[in-house]
């Protein structure tokens, strides 16, 4: 599970590192900075309802077992 969390925080951390440089390239007047604000929320938003989807699975995996031990 921490290992789960410990992920998305790193990948969530290079997002918005990206987002950072892609403000500051647009600020300065660099042209084309990348990835859009709106495709950096999608993204971020899927890597959300992914992560949410393996806690749950892992979560009904591990009450399934608890269940047939008693």
């Amino acid at each position: 599970m921490n290992d789960l969390r410990h992920s998305l925080l790193i990948v969530m951390r290079g997002n918005f590192a990206r987002c950072n440089r892609s403000f500051t390239a647009r600020r300065e007047g660099l042209g084309d900075a990348g990835v859009s604000t709106l495709e950096m929320v999608i993204i971020a938003l899927g890597l959300m309802a992914v992560a949410a989807l393996l806690v749950t699975a892992v979560t009904a995996a591990v009450t399934s077992r608890t269940n047939q031990i008693r």
